[in-house]
């Protein structure tokens, strides 16, 4: 059972920013191992340890926010599972590094919900019953810090297709995330030692 360690409704977003400083998040978690094109591990190094903001929001990002509702509530309306939000920030009870700041749970099961917008680009990534590896990652990682069983994704692609898909547990990827995220809070966040730049896009862009 996860720990709450702020409550994201009583907060500003400058607060909210400091405590995601506390610890590594699921988007974190992608770009620390390596899997997330658009952020490198020292891109989170940096934000962990107060060096560099984290990046000021996009048109992208805009509309990811501003349409999770509807994304939201359209899961709803087709599976029939009620949601609810959770306005907190959550911990792992037994590694504190492991935070997570998620979008939706489900009444009633131990199963969450994260919502993505996307465009028709990247629409083969959603194929079958494929799940950018990413946002794998991310829903994982979620599930390691509420000890949930399973999380939904649900995606708008190109502003008019809509799919959702269900992510079992892993406890193999779990057991590999949490050791990854450990040596990279304890050998480099709390030592303020950077990870190495690897030749990514992201890390090219960041320096």
């Amino acid at each position: 059972m996860s720990v709450v360690l702020a409550k994201t409704n009583e907060i500003s977003r400058e607060e909210w920013l400091k405590q995601r400083q506390k610890g590594i998040g699921g988007s974190d978690a992608a770009a620390i191992l390596r899997f997330n094109k658009w952020k490198s591990p020292i891109a989170v190094y940096l934000e962990k340890i107060g060096e560099v903001d984290p990046p000021e929001e996009n048109e992208a990002m805009y509309w990811g926010s501003r349409l999770e509702d509807l994304v939201a509530d359209e899961f709803s309306k087709r599976t029939g599972l009620k949601i609810r939000r959770r306005n907190a920030i959550l911990q792992h009870p037994e590694h504190p590094w492991m935070i997570a700041n998620v979008d939706r749970l489900i009444v009633g099961r131990k199963e969450g919900l994260e919502c993505k917008t996307t465009n028709e680009f990247a629409k083969r990534e959603w194929e079958g019953d494929e799940v950018p590896a990413p946002y794998l990652i991310q829903c994982q990682h979620y599930m390691a810090v509420t000890g949930y069983e399973a999380w939904w994704i649900a995606v708008l692609i190109g502003g008019n297709k809509f799919i959702y898909k269900k992510i079992e547990r892993d406890e193999d990827i779990i057991q590999h995330m949490i050791e990854a995220e450990k040596n990279f809070w304890e050998n480099h966040v709390v030592r303020r030692v950077p990870p190495e730049l690897d030749g990514s896009d992201a890390s090219a862009e960041l320096l």
